[in-house]
């Protein structure tokens, strides 16, 4: 079924905006079309932009169910697919470099009952379609039988063939990319394919070793693949393999992820396409990123590319949202010195963040008003009464919102007294903005409570945005390294 996209999303519109203003000029596209049994519909030509799909044409077949997709600038080369009147992706095609050509289909046994006219590139990938097609029913069939059957000679039988049937595979593709090495086809195969490991007797010392095999394959991975080509930005894999390669072959500490990254980005550069293409998936990725400390990579890549004018094809608004993410960013890296804060406690006497001296120093961000506060603050006091308090931890509580006689009343009621509670002052405030210096919420990205952060001896981060338990199983792992 076919999947909108959702085209008020900001990345989206750059997406296309992008595509767009980077078509070629230099000839246009003719697709003459007969779907049956279709007629007085309108029928669509879609894309693959990494995982999304977009449309990029339409076109309104007539009494006799005959249409044209044309245009006067050339379509990017890649995968698309036709979208039914139902918007189901009915088929898929290749575009390339002949963009005059001619598709004759009947939608009641599809893909069988697909012909290209005038279009070789696209009958051998019909050819292909059918090929994989059948491979994949029978490899299915296969394995459904053996684990219906439990028998564990039928497994071993049938694992045998479904081997066979995927060599067969290997050896058509490898056949296409011989005869059309400069082919699209081939540029899909080569993507698509995954590297081989030696077997173990061609290992060091004729034995199976392990760092041996992940780094051929490693090593290998992209064979073949050329980041000058922008056809694979248009294809429904080429994201997936970018994200299987940094999920499963890069350690993922940013120093690593920052080298893989800037080596890609090199490799690509001077594309219409693949550089944006690249560029905007690192920064969606690590601006709001899966592991603690990952953001450091977005901060480098605002410093190095954004911030340098080498990501010109952001928007202004779009890059205006990454400056401010970047600056929010920058104080408060793992390993880095957390900043100072400029508090008074309750009574107003000041009791700025470095004045706290502990060998760990917890700070909690959060607000007597706020729901998940009040779910937090009982298991995070249970855990220093229990055991953070004997460890000669600290807990650095910031009223950041809800105002101080609720605040107070909070503590008082919940018996937090052995906590350094503190707040920031309308005056602190002021100073603070007339000095132009950044309040503690930019410091410390503080934008939604309850905020965690676990600090050293020395005030370095040591970690943020964690749960208590979280933070608790870090000070636990701290203090048995320093055992």
């Amino acid at each position: 079924m076919f999947i909108f996209v959702d085209m008020k999303k900001f990345v989206l519109l750059f997406f296309l905006a992008a595509c767009i203003a980077n078509l070629s000029a230099q000839t246009g596209y003719n697709i003459d079309i007969t779907l049956r049994p279709f007629s007085n519909q309108k029928i669509y030509l879609g894309y693959y932009y990494g995982k999304m799909k977009a449309l990029t044409d339409s076109a309104v077949l007539d009494n006799s169910s005959k249409g044209v997709f044309q245009g006067e600038k050339a379509l990017p080369g890649g995968i698309y697919f036709i979208v039914s009147p139902n918007k189901e992706i009915l088929f898929e095609l290749l575009i390339d470099k002949q963009q005059s050509f001619g598709i004759d289909a009947d939608t009641t046994a599809l893909p069988s009952n697909v012909k290209f006219l005038r279009s070789p590139d696209n009958s051998g990938f019909q050819q292909y379609t059918l090929f994989a097609s059948r491979t994949g029913r029978e490899s299915s069939r296969l394995t459904a039988g053996y684990k219906q059957s439990g028998n564990p000679n039928d497994s071993i039988t049938a694992t045998a063939e479904i081997r066979r049937l995927g060599k067969k595979m290997d050896e058509y593709r490898d056949s296409a990319i011989k005869k059309q090495p400069a082919s699209l086809m081939t540029a899909l195969f080569k993507a698509l394919k995954d590297p081989q490991v030696p077997a173990a007797r061609e290992h060091p010392g004729g034995k199976y070793d392990s760092t041996y095999a992940y780094t051929y394959y490693k090593n290998h991975f992209w064979d073949g693949i050329s980041f000058r080509d922008d056809r694979l930005v248009r294809t429904p894999f080429f994201e997936s393999k970018v994200e299987k390669y940094f999920r499963d072959l890069v350690v993922p500490n940013p120093d690593s992820i920052i080298r893989e990254v800037d080596h890609l980005l090199l490799a690509s550069r001077g594309t219409s396409e693949m550089y944006q293409f690249l560029m905007v998936h690192f920064v969606q990725k690590y601006v709001n990123p899966e592991y603690m400390g990952q953001d450091a990579v977005f901060v480098h890549l605002f410093e190095k590319y954004i911030n340098t004018g080498q990501a010109a094809f952001f928007t202004a608004t779009y890059k205006e949202f990454l400056t401010k993410r970047a600056y929010s960013l920058m104080a408060n890296l793992i390993g880095q010195p957390a900043s100072d804060m400029q508090m008074v406690d309750s009574l107003g006497k000041p009791m700025n963040l470095y004045t706290v001296k502990s060998p760990y120093t917890v700070v909690f961000f959060w607000d007597p008003t706020c729901g998940h506060c009040k779910e937090v603050v009982p298991h995070l006091d249970s855990m220093y009464q229990a055991k953070w308090k004997i460890q000669g931890v600290k807990i650095y509580g910031v009223m950041v919102d809800g105002g101080k006689e609720n605040w107070t009343k909070y503590i008082k009621e919940n018996k937090l007294t052995d906590w350094v509670h503190v707040y920031q002052t309308k005056a602190q405030q002021d100073a603070e903005s007339a000095a132009g210096k950044p309040g503690f919420r930019q410091l410390y990205d503080v934008y939604q409570t309850p905020v965690l952060y676990l600090l050293d001896a020395d005030k370095r981060i040591i970690a943020k945005k964690l749960s208590y338990q979280q933070i608790d199983e870090v000070i636990s792992l701290k203090q048995k390294n320093v055992k």
